[in-house]
């Protein structure tokens, strides 16, 4: 379907005291895609997921889940999307079997259609599956909060900060389950700060900064936009005197035989600025470039609209 899995016409929400968390936002998000929702703290993010995930009420606009508005057809809208919250809430005198029969009660799933145990399974689980879920360390925790969201097979599902806590490996193997719900076409919609996850695993990124969104395009193209360039170079001797140039953006002593200089590409070339590093007098032995990456378009787009 053309329709997309997500979409927002308008979206604003002021709380009471007259805090306005939302400002206009409107957004699409794709069908089958990992999109990552991104913005600094207090930007919007967590009021976007629970106007979603109908725990707080909008103040005004439209927004749909798989085709259905949330005020109109608020039960099929939430049985479109499975959300992993932030924070870790669960009955703690329940095991993790009965979390999930519990939960997939509550939707209406007749015993013999129930997932409990593959969803266990694939949250690494299963050896805990009568444990008291109290007992479970912080990322079993969080694996158990994906393992809910997903009992009721919802074709969206809306992972908030599902990382934060959890080490390396839990992470691997969170994102290991990700990648294959999204293989089976479940569309996945992250909220993250660790910028290098939603780098390489997000087809598309939103930027959301005081409640407007700021960015909304493909990763790729979205990291080809930012200009700034940096090279760093490694001279034959000392640095006496730290060179300056139109060129240069910025310049940095690394240590005494090596600097990084920052450039924009759409105004020179790392030829150009080596260049000019040889007519200062300086013998250059090593070069390394540094292409951006989502973390310099994400301070860029924030810093930028901050100012504004």
């Amino acid at each position: 379907m053309d329709q997309p899995a997500i979409r927002i016409e308008s979206l604003e929400k002021t709380y009471a005291g007259g805090k306005q968390a939302l400002r206009d936002v409107s957004l699409d998000i794709p069908r089958g895609q990992i999109f990552g929702l991104l913005g600094p703290n207090g930007a919007g993010k967590s009021t976007l997921i629970n106007i979603l995930a109908g725990l707080v009420v909008k103040t005004s606009g439209k927004a749909m889940i798989w085709g259905f508005d949330i005020d109109e057809h608020p039960r099929s809208a939430k049985r479109s999307i499975g959300v992993v919250p932030q924070e870790i809430i669960f009955d703690p005198f329940f095991t993790p079997r009965e979390t999930l029969e519990i939960q997939a009660g509550l939707y209406g799933i007749a015993r013999a259609q129930r997932q409990s145990d593959a969803l266990l399974a694939a949250m690494h689980l299963t050896d805990k599956a009568h444990a008291y879920a109290r007992t479970l360390s912080g990322g079993m925790k969080r694996r158990l909060l994906v393992a809910k969201a997903m009992v009721h097979s919802p074709p969206i599902l809306v992972l908030d900060e599902p990382t934060a806590g959890v080490d390396v490996e839990l992470r691997r193997q969170l994102w290991d389950y990700v990648r294959q719900l999204h293989a089976t076409g479940v569309t996945i919609v992250l909220t993250t700060h660790y910028l290098e996850e939603a780098e390489e695993l997000c087809d598309r990124i939103g930027i959301i900064n005081h409640g407007r969104i700021v960015a909304n395009e493909p990763t790729r193209e979205l990291i080809a936009k930012t200009q700034e360039k940096s090279v760093v170079v490694t001279f034959d001797r000392d640095i006496g005197e730290v060179p300056t140039n139109a060129c240069f953006e910025n310049i940095e002593l690394v240590d005494e035989r090596t600097l990084q200089i920052m450039f924009r590409k759409d105004r020179v070339n790392a030829g150009e600025v080596l260049a000019a590093l040889t007519a200062a007098g300086l013998g250059i032995v090593d070069v390394s470039t540094r292409d951006p990456d989502l973390e310099d378009v994400f301070l860029s787009l924030v810093s930028a609209d901050t100012a504004t």
